[in-house]
């Protein structure tokens, strides 16, 4: 069910748009603009495309891409307005998507697969076994050349994205359930339960960590140092992660909150978060006051219960297109991870998707594109 958006084209290149998904299977768009000091908001669309609650959602450029519980990944072209495809691959509830770029998306189910996506022909280029369990969280290396996937088989695994295949797995205590690489990809964060390991990525050990007063339910590095941390409450901490302590603390929903990102908007740190009690809040935090809890910007109020959130910013995202080195290509010089030999075993679980699972990976639409609105 579609209903008129109400947004206003002209003001696109002055204005964001966040994107928010919920139980009740729908996802929306927000289209947030600054007049003045103040941030207004405007409902852009609401678009129902899944069966089932929705898990995760992600952004580049041009593209919002939505997971769910109905093991679907649905596209939709954030320029042109419309549904752009489907993608039937996995077995399983996504849990995780990211792109790199304009030209790749990765996903994880907790089918335990993570397959490759070529965002031009919208085609899997490769299916890896990744974990024994399910797939919980995977997070992109900034150069696009590494990947760290955790899952319920309690393992952190580092892959090799040029290659496309394993290229160190490490055996954890407990099951992580969030993984997260820094800014600048020297550091990277394990999320179990209510702890945070910080780890070095030059010698992959943990090089300290944080211990948040509640289970931890989304986080974000906002630099290197300065990491924002939601947990199964009302509020939201930000953390040194270089002593790990915390900096500052304040009171951010009325109910817990769900989902955390983080972005820049002409030179200032932007953090918006997403609640259970169904509004979207954003913040300015201020890095050179970070003790003082950030600014508060706005609100949305979807009457939603929230789960997942990202934010589309074209004039942002579309800066990593240049970088966007070809993943899953063969083998090219600099590989940020040293080669290694194969185990059989290793081998087994690295398939390549068939022609025939191919040909079923997009489903487009014979009729004429939904719009939405």
């Amino acid at each position: 069910m579609f209903w008129k958006s109400m947004c206003v084209e002209s003001g696109m290149e002055e204005s964001i748009e966040i994107v928010v998904g919920c139980y009740e299977q729908v996802l929306f768009g927000y289209r947030l603009r600054l007049e003045g000091e103040k941030w207004l908001s405007t409902a852009d669309f609401t678009h129902h495309a899944h069966t089932a609650s929705l898990s995760v959602v992600a952004v580049n450029n041009r593209f919002v891409a939505t997971g769910s519980k109905d093991e679907t990944i649905q596209i939709y072209d954030m320029k042109k307005k419309v549904e752009h495809g489907v993608l039937l691959h996995h077995n399983g509830s996504i849990t995780c998507l990211e792109f790199f770029g304009n030209r790749h998306l990765l996903s994880g189910a907790e089918d335990g697969l993570i397959c490759f996506w070529n965002t031009k022909k919208w085609e899997c280029q490769q299916t890896i076994k990744a974990h024994k369990g399910q797939v919980l969280s995977l997070s992109i290396h900034p150069s696009g050349k590494l990947a760290l996937s955790v899952g319920t088989d309690k393992t952190l695994r580092t892959w090799n994205l040029v290659e496309g295949r394993s290229a160190f797995i490490k055996n954890i205590k407990k099951i992580a359930h969030i993984v997260r690489w820094s800014p600048s990809g020297e550091k990277y964060v394990v999320v179990m339960d209510d702890k945070a390991d910080v780890y070095q990525l030059q010698t992959a050990t943990v090089i300290g960590t944080i211990n948040n007063p509640k289970r931890i339910s989304s986080l974000q590095f906002v630099t290197d140092s300065v990491l924002v941390v939601a947990g199964d409450e009302d509020v939201i901490r930000i953390y040194d992660t270089d002593s790990q302590k915390s900096l500052c603390e304040f009171k951010a929903h009325e109910n817990r909150v769900k989902t955390l990102n983080v972005f820049q908007w002409k030179g200032a740190h932007i953090i918006v978060s997403s609640s259970s009690d169904g509004f979207v809040k954003m913040w300015k935090i201020d890095l050179e006051q970070v003790q003082i809890p950030p600014e508060f910007l706005c609100e949305v109020s979807t009457s939603a219960r929230l789960t997942c959130l990202s934010v589309w910013l074209p004039s942002v995202t579309e800066s990593q297109e240049n970088a966007d080195p070809d993943v899953c290509a063969s083998a090219e010089e600099g590989s940020a991870v040293p080669k290694k030999k194969k185990k059989t075993e290793e081998k087994s679980e690295n398939t390549k998707a068939s022609e025939t699972e191919t040909k079923r990976d997009i489903k487009r639409k014979q009729k004429k594109k939904r719009p939405l609105t």
